[in-house]
């Protein structure tokens, strides 16, 4: 049985660009799919141990009854634009173990990036209750073309916000 989700996309932007968004906690809330993160907390991720608090609302997905409450997400996986990947600790016993995750590739055209969930490492206790994949491969795809609009939007208001400087100083 399969125990992984893994889908790619090909964003017209920087790895740095796209890295940015994914190293940061407000980043993790603007393209998730689901409408469960609700916002976070915590600073930029620079290494693998550094952690951030989302504020989730389970009731977005309205298939375990479990309302809104609080996760830690700590960096497992983290090579500066190229991968960052995170376990997420809440309160839920034993913790859950499952991994989500982005490799990022240059290519000609911008960056390919490819998101994973990897449930092959969960407790037995979750296992056994039989509820993975939580998120679905379509939901996946879903923030991959929120991360590429999330991207493209910031690349615009940077670019005017230098050509607001420009015509300000006489240039």
């Amino acid at each position: 049985m399969n125990e992984r989700i893994e889908v790619q996309r090909l964003i017209p932007a920087t790895p740095e660009s796209i890295f940015a968004v994914l190293s940061t906690p407000q980043g993790h809330v603007d393209i998730d799919a689901t409408g469960m993160l609700q916002s976070a907390t915590g600073d930029v991720v620079n290494t693998v141990g550094d952690s951030f608090v989302v504020h989730m609302d389970r009731e977005a997905l309205n298939d375990y009854p479990m309302g809104e409450y609080d996760v830690t997400i700590v960096i497992t996986q983290f090579e500066a634009k190229r991968e960052i990947a995170w376990k997420i600790l809440g309160k839920i016993r034993p913790q859950i173990g499952h991994i989500y995750g982005y490799r990022l590739e240059e290519h000609p055209d911008g960056t390919l990036v490819k998101s994973y969930y990897d449930w092959s490492q969960i407790d037995p206790v979750w296992r056994e209750a039989a509820i993975f994949p939580v998120i679905s491969e379509g939901a996946l795809r879903a923030t991959l073309g929120i991360l590429a609009r999330v991207v493209r939007h910031q690349s615009q208001r940077s670019a005017l916000i230098n050509d607001s400087r420009g015509e300000r100083s006489g240039n």
